[in-house]
Order: structure tokens, then sequence, then C-alpha cells
């Protein structure tokens, strides 16, 4: 059978969750590291956003970088003052008093927690009043950019073409198909859809619009169709909690099939017989711990569980193979990852172990024909090795690619003739394909491989879907200056045919910006990248331009210099921006990540400040206009460096921050905690308490002047509580001694991604650059029908 359990979801910057990480409900972040960019229903994050703040001169207590807009806004509302209520948290026998402790509510539902979120709200509202005009322009000219009626590159799968589209006006994505001439396929390269006339009949299998019209927030996790190309099982979450809603829908009639399955993470996957699903529950934290087989028509009452992982630091993940053979069941955490599999021709069954369980070992497992293709990585292992093992004798491992200290091999796939391989090497991704014998025959060594080529020296990779049994592989490709492009490849020939190329309107010229990626040195020699770009007939790289900082550094994933369309109204407004590579993150292969984690996660701060200092050293932006930004976990890089050195920024803007590390590293009820000790520490364990109190911001919070900062926050948010940004923001509204801006915005429809609808998101970051602009300084005064 052909490869049909095809997600519809489109090229989603998930790839470095996926095949880094193996389980995305379980990191701080967004997904997201930078910024993350939604404007059609591709998603290209500009992964987790970090936000700084820069060095600013004091006159009469304002800082220099905003001393005409602030003055320009007249009378600025008495903030909100949080009420401070004393609460002792004792570890160690050390003290800490938490005055603002009462702001938690796990129900959210408490009336005075609600009304001072809401206060915080209207005076945000109010001291950003005087830049409404602005906003609305601002928003107006980010989404001009947008092809809003846009077709994504269909797919070929089996009989079908599917693919996604937007309509204008329209905020949610739209999920078609149309027959594919030919049958089952495979297709080749240059293959292109009809749509005119005589071309097959579009049909809609899930409109989203219509689904989130009875719903504040709506998100579709995954949608899947059965190996029969009839039913369409979606995963629905309606208010941003990450918790899904699981139903069928039967293709032909629009109807719902079965029951409604809650209370389930995002993934699913069908069995080759079309009648069971696979699922993920989670537990009271959220943690992703059981795997349930649930057989159409039947009552969830009555699944089946297949695997309970009781071990609290471990979290599951689920996954069918691209064989479509098997379904893997992945336990683990950032050390150590095992794989149990179950045949999806033999649903009924009882799931296995298929790797070794050993504490420090990681392992991941592709299939084709008679043989497991596994990654295995290890503490001396650390950027892994790969190994093929027969289907009938599993633990007989043979090594294909040995371990290499300076090249970091990230993921593996397996199509019907070829092995298709991720690595990461000097902070750049690479493919390489193998070929691979006939079916059947054994696999002792790999023929060399065959490189793909890229256009740019710097540019970030996404994995999209591709199908088993075709010689086509799907990938996209973007960089700082050039927009989100969708290739096809044949793995035969070598050759890439540019199927979608993600268009920008309002006259977009990539040959008017200029990228650099210089080399910062940290504190202790380290060699920092940064990726860089800038509009070259608009700065002068005197020292005097604005600059924005962004950065991450967390969970090993990489913040890769990818494009994003609204970060052009910063560049078109003369701004330079700059992406900041810092350890603790994946660029630079484990240990990378491995010296900025645990007891060495202030690398990634010092990391930070140590670019932003070469940065202005360079002159690559001024001393009073420096801007920086981290989103989630990068939330937690902005928070450090502004109560460590809160002299260097102009503006901070931390996303959705988790500023509390200690607080919530100590509280195993709130979820991802104790599936992150392993990532931050187990502050029950003293030397990790004190550590971690040295960096974590909100117990870093002292009398002194701040810069500008905007924090934010989601009400629903099961990543980062909505009570981390907001006591983060009532202590240091208490102790800061200067009279710069610090607005809190908290989100009460939503959770840790923000607004759910692409209009609604662009919304969000026309707000928080108009508070970029406002805070540095810069007047509105190149507008879009000049540029």
């Amino acid at each position: 059978m052909a490869c049909s359990n095809v997600s519809l979801r489109p090229l989603i910057a998930r790839r470095t969750l996926q095949s880094l990480l193996h389980r995305s409900p379980c990191i701080r972040l967004w997904s997201g590291c930078l910024s993350a960019v939604l404007t059609s229903d591709i998603v290209f994050p500009a992964r987790k956003a970090s936000r700084l703040v820069q060095h600013r001169s004091v006159l009469n207590g304002v800082s220099k970088g905003v001393e005409a807009p602030v003055a320009a806004m007249g009378v600025i509302p008495k903030p909100p003052v949080a009420r401070k209520v004393s609460h002792v948290l004792e570890t160690h026998g050390d003290k800490r008093i938490d005055d603002y402790y009462w702001i938690r509510d796990d129900e959210r539902k408490n009336p005075d927690v609600l009304a001072y979120l809401e206060e915080e709200n209207s005076y945000t509202e109010a001291v950003m009043a005087d830049s409404k005009d602005f906003q609305e322009s601002l928003f107006q000219e980010i989404r001009s950019k947008i092809k809003e009626d846009d077709v994504n590159a269909p797919l070929r799968n089996g009989p079908f073409f599917y693919y996604t589209k937007n309509l204008e006006g329209q905020q949610y994505t739209v999920h078609c198909r149309r027959a594919a001439p030919g049958g089952e396929g495979p297709g080749h390269v240059d293959e292109v859809m009809e749509t005119g006339n005589g071309a097959s009949e579009e049909e809609v299998l899930l409109d989203e619009n219509k689904e989130a019209k009875e719903h504040e927030f709506y998100h579709v996790g995954e949608v899947k169709v059965s190996p029969n190309h009839k039913l369409l099982a979606v995963t629905e979450d309606f208010t941003g909690d990450e918790v899904y809603s699981i139903r069928v829908i039967d293709i032909e009639t629009g109807q719902s099939v079965g029951n409604l399955i809650t209370g389930s993470t995002e993934q699913i996957e069908w069995a080759e017989d079309n009648e069971i699903l696979f699922y993920v529950s989670q537990d009271e934290v959220h943690r992703p711990y059981k795997v349930w087989r649930h057989r159409l028509n039947n009552n969830q009452s009555d699944d089946e569980c297949l695997y309970h992982e009781k071990n609290e630091e471990h979290y599951i993940d689920l996954r069918k193979s691209e064989s479509e053979e098997y379904i893997f069941v992945y336990s683990g955490t950032k050390v150590t990852q095992f794989v149990l599999y179950l045949s999806s021709n033999e649903p009924n069954g009882d799931m296995k172990p298929l790797s070794p369980h050993i504490e420090g070992e990681d392992y991941s497992v592709t299939h084709r024909g008679n043989h497991f293709y596994f990654t295995r990585r290890s503490e001396e292992i650390f950027n892994s090795e790969l190994l093929v093992a027969p289907v009938t004798n599993i633990s007989a491992f043979t090594v294909l690619l040995s371990h290499r200290p300076s090249v970091k091999l990230e993921n593996v796939r397996a199509s019907r003739d070829h092995l298709i391989v991720n690595v990461r090497e000097d902070g750049l991704q690479a493919i390489t394909i193998y070929a691979l014998p006939p079916a059947g025959k054994s696999v002792e060594s790999l023929s060399e491989g065959q490189k793909i080529k890229f256009p740019e020296p710097t540019y970030s990779l996404e994995d999209e879907s591709y199908q088993f049994n075709s010689h086509i592989f799907r990938y996209g490709y973007s960089s700082l200056r050039t927009p989100q492009s969708v290739y096809d490849y044949d793995l035969n020939s070598g050759k890439a045919v540019l199927k979608k190329l993600k268009p920008v309107l309002g006259g977009f010229d990539v040959n008017k910006y200029e990228t650099v990626r210089p080399w910062a040195t940290a504190s202790d020699g380290t060699r920092i990248p940064i990726s860089i770009i800038y509009r070259k007939d608009l700065v002068k790289l005197d020292g005097t331009d604005p600059l924005f900082l962004s950065g991450y550094g967390s969970y090993e994933i990489p913040n890769d210099p990818e494009f994003n369309y609204h970060r052009l109204s910063l560049l078109d407004r003369g701004v330079v921006f700059a992406v900041a590579h810092i350890r603790g993150g994946g660029e630079l292969g484990r240990k990378w990540y491995e010296d900025g984690k645990l007891l060495r996660k202030k690398n990634t701060f010092t990391d930070f400040i140590s670019c932003a200092e070469y940065l202005l050293e360079n002159k690559y932006g001024s001393k009073d206009k420096i801007a920086v930004q981290g989103r989630s976990a990068g939330g937690l890089l902005a928070g450090a460096v502004l109560t460590m050195r809160p002299d260097l920024f102009t503006t901070v803007i931390a996303e959705v921050a988790f500023v509390d590390v200690l607080t919530t590293m100590l509280d195993p009820s709130i979820p991802l905690t104790t599936v992150e000790w392993e990532e931050w520490g187990n502050p029950a364990k003293e030397e990790y308490y004190y550590y971690m109190k040295s960096y974590s911001p909100q117990d870093n919070i002292q009398a002194r002047d701040y810069p500008n900062v905007l924090v934010t926050g989601g009400l629903h948010d099961p990543r980062v509580a909505y009570w981390e940004p907001s006591k983060f923001v009532a202590k240091l509204r208490e102790m800061k001694t200067d009279s710069n801006l610090l607005l809190l915005k908290c989100d009460m429809g939503a959770g840790h991604f923000s607004k759910s609808g692409r209009f609604d998101k662009l919304k969000d970051f026309a707000f928080t650059y108009a508070f970029v602009l406002k805070t540095l300084g810069i007047l509105p005064s190149i507008n879009s029908s000049n540029l």
C-alpha cells in the first residue's frame, strides 16, 4: 500500500522538536525560539524569541532613547501596584519571601487575580494609546506583505494531491485535496497539480475557519488521513491549554465518525486497518504518559492502554514509521530515550521494546524493509552515530556512520531506496543522501553520499512530508533574506525543483538587504556566531543605528537564520537585526547544548551579553538604541540579562517569560517541572538550588534602574504559567528606581502560542514592534509606500 498516513499540516518549523527532541509537548518554547512568524498557514519559527534591553543615558529620569516618545504621550496613567501578601518559601534552610505568590491561581478563576491582570492590561493599553494609530499602520503594513489567498505546494500521496490554502480575509487554514492522474503514483519532481479546466474537483477536507467560529481560541494540532484515504482524524485545542480533543470525519459525507476523544496530546496515528487510532493522554501536570488504542465507534472508556510511563521525569512521543509498517513510542528525557514498537498491520498486539533502555543513552529509529536504522547518543558518543540492525535480530547492531566530534547527526529517515541524513557542522545544516541496496539485502556499510547543495552561505532548512515509496524528498529552505521556499528533490538524479516560493508583496527586493555572520568572543574565550541582517541603504554601521538582538539558548534547539515577514517592518526602518547563537541551543552540536544547561546555564546569558557588547563595539548598533527579545525559555534569557546587565540595554521584550525558575522547579505539581530537571537541574539538591537562585530573574531583582521592559503572558499557558511574568512585573515595579516603561500584556484568551488566528498574531507583532520603536526613539518616518 502507498504511504497514506499523511499529515496535512504544512511545513511547520517543528522539525527541531520532532527530529531532535522527539517530544514537542514538553519544552518551554513555542515550539518557539525567536519570534515566530505566522503570516499564513505555514509557520516558520524564528525559533524562540529573546528580547533584550540596552544601555541608556538617564536624562531627567528618562532613558535618552525614549525621551521623545515618552514625552509625546502626555500624562502617563499611574501604574498598578499589586498588593503584597508575605509568603515564605524555605529550602535548604534558605528563606525566600514571595510577596506576590497570591497571584498564582491554578483554576484561573480567582476574581482578585483576574482583576489584577485586567488592571495591568488596561494600564498597558493606556500607556500605548498614543501609538494606537501607528500599531494599526504597522499591522496593515505587515499584512500587506502577505498574499492572503495562497496555496501551499501540493504533495502527492498515492492517488491524491494533498495541500492547504488560505483565503483572503480568513484567519485559518483550509485543508484540501484533488485526485492525481495515474492512480497511486508515485509521481516525479516536475509533476504539477492541475487546477484549470479539466482538472479534478477540489475536495475540502477541513475548513478551520468554520470550526473556529464558535471559539475565542482554536488550534489544529495534527490532521491525519487514514491509509484508505476515506477518513480524517483531527486533534483540536479550544482554549490554548494544549489539551486536545480528537475527532474522526468521513471525508465523503463530512460527518463525524464514532465518539469524541478528550484529554489527549496533539499526536495521533492510524493503524493500517483504518479502524484503529493510537493517541497519547496527559496526566494532571500535562505530561504525556499513556499510549492508547482506540477502535472507531467505541467509547473512550473502552480504549486500551498500551503503555504507561510511570517515571515522572519521562514523557512519551508517538510516531509512525515512514514505511507505515510500525508504530513507534518514544519514552525519554533530554539525556535518556528508548523506543517501543508495534506492527501497524497487527494493531491488536502489544508494545514491545525496540531499543535498549540504558540510562544516559538516547535512541531514535527509522525503518526500511528488513532493517531498523538507529541513531544512538551517549556521553561518549555525544554527537550520535548511525546503526543498522535486522528486524529479526534488533540487538545485532552494525555501525554505518561513526561518531564525529565536530559533526552532529541530527536526523535520519528512510525511503524505499535511500537514507536521508541530516547533520550539523560549524553551525550549519546539511543533508546527505545515501543509496541503499535492494530491499532484502543485508546492509553492512554505506556508499558515498550525495550532498544537497544550497545557494547561500547561511540558511535554515525545514523537513516536510515525503512518501516512502517515492524517490521524491521535499524540504524547506530560507535565510534571513530569502523567503520560505519548498523544493522537491529527486533522490535518484539529484535534481532539485522549486515547488513554491512564498510571495512577499509590497515591492520586496532581496538585493536591498545584506547578511553577515561574525563571531563574538565569550568571557571564557568561546567563539559565538551571530547572524545579522540589515538594509544596506538605510544603515550607517557607525554606531548610531538602532539594533534588535534576539536569542534563545535552551533545549538544544537551533536558532537558525530564517526569513520572517514581520521583521521587514524593523529592517525597513533602519533597524539592524541580529540573532545570537548562544550556548544551550543546538547550533554547534551536543556539546554546545551541554555547555549551556544545568550547572553551566549561565554561559547562555553571558554569551548573549558578549554578543551584545561585540555588536556595539563593532558599531552594528547604538548603545542608546539596543533592544533585546526572548520568548519562553528565551524569556528567561531576556529576564536574566535584564537583571545581570540592566545598563547594557534600552529595551527588553520578555514574552511568555520563564522567569521564576527556582519556585517553578521546586514544585512538581506545575506542568513540565519533573521532565525538565535534566534541563535546569533539581533544586531539591542544594548545589542546583543555589546555582539556579544566582540567575533566576525573579530572585535577582534589585533596587536599581532598569531599561524599558515589556513582559507578556497567556492566562491558559500550560508551559509558562501566567503568574510567572505577572509576579515578575509586580516585583520589578516595586523595586525599580527609574521612570522607564514597564508593561505587562497578559492574553486572557490564549496560551503559550498567543492568539490562534493568523491576523490576530500579526496584531501582537505590531504591538511589540510599536513598543520597540517607541522606546528606541524611532519615529515612523518611513512608510511602506516609499520602500
